[in-house]
């Protein structure tokens, strides 16, 4: 059976370092320029230092290249994409068709995981990328373990989901900050509005908290849960998915660390027996418990259609 990449997002350089301890296999870096709703901001000069420890360590790195692009910043991917394959990054994340485009202007042998957030629901779309350069396909969150499993037995590309984290149920390239609701014609409030990264939209209507940033892609809202499938693994890894991600955006370094480092333990569990998992991974479940923040409650996103935002 094909061991899963357990992929993650750091936020800088010594969060790296820690993440290698804790048993990252892949990291997925950048600057928001060129990468929407990074968990951290890497600069060129950054990107290189970070891909040395990576590769140094025998791991993979991936730049997000997953923006949507206005005429403005077309013509800087071409010259990015070389700087990426000098730097000798292993794999560019795109969504926006541009940087297909680019990459071929720039002559780049660099493989594509193609990344189109919600759209990314189904194999004919997954393997018309595939034909297109992209070496792998990361599924939308909205997608069922059905339609998860569905997918990767007719993709021709390696499929990649998200396992544990945040989902953004709303992206806007405006600042929305203090509208997202009016057409309700319900007043929300917007906690912490002069701190980009640490605010959040309040419906006091569902009790909810949803996270909200703004960057230079726009205004991003997510989910007022975190998805966490620590325990709910069995039918990834028997379907052989490729890449299980934990996107730890507004994480903190060491919440991110550590649930890491359960997810390391439930693949290598797994992997051992399938009995190893089963014996262990409520433990682990229990252990993210322990640290999940408060106002934000675990559950398993939409892979058992039990959310509904």
């Amino acid at each position: 059976m094909k061991k899963p990449e357990l992929l993650v997002t750091p936020h800088s350089i010594q969060h790296v370092k820690e993440l290698l301890v804790a048993g990252a296999d892949a990291f997925i870096i950048g600057e928001q320029k060129f990468g929407l709703r990074l968990a951290g901001e890497f600069s060129l000069e950054q990107v290189e230092e970070a891909t040395n420890i990576i590769h140094e360590a025998g791991k993979k790195v991936y730049v997000a290249m997953n923006a949507i692009f206005h005429n403005d910043r077309v013509e800087l991917l071409a010259p990015y994409i070389k700087e990426l394959d000098r730097i000798g990054v292993d794999a560019i994340v795109f969504g926006d068709p541009a940087v297909v485009i680019a990459r071929r202007e720039a002559a780049s042998t660099t493989p594509l995981h193609w990344d189109a957030e919600t759209i990314s629901t189904n194999w004919f779309q997954a393997n018309y990328w595939g034909k297109r350069g992209a070496k792998r396909a990361y599924l939308a969150r909205e997608l069922s373990m059905e339609e998860v499993i569905e997918i990767k037995e007719n993709a021709e590309v390696e499929i990649e989901v998200l396992v544990h984290g945040m989902t953004c149920m709303f992206q806007s390239k405006r600042s929305l900050l203090g509208n997202y609701f009016l057409f309700q014609d319900k007043a929300m409030e917007v906690e912490n509005r002069k701190q980009a990264k640490n605010m959040f939209l309040h419906d006091k209507e569902r009790e909810n908290k949803y996270p909200i940033y703004e960057d230079l892609n726009g205004t991003h809202i997510f989910s007022p849960n975190d998805t966490c499938l620590i325990d709910e693994l069995n039918e990834l890894f028997e379907a052989e998915v490729d890449t299980f991600k934990f996107d730890s955006v507004l994480c903190s370094d060491a919440y991110a660390v550590a649930v890491t480092a359960c997810y390391r333990q439930a693949i290598d569990a797994y992997m051992e027996s399938e009995d190893d998992y089963d014996d262990v991974k409520q433990e682990l479940l229990e252990k993210i418990e322990e640290i999940q923040p408060e106002l934000r409650p675990l559950d398993t996103g939409f892979y058992f259609k039990e959310t509904v935002y």
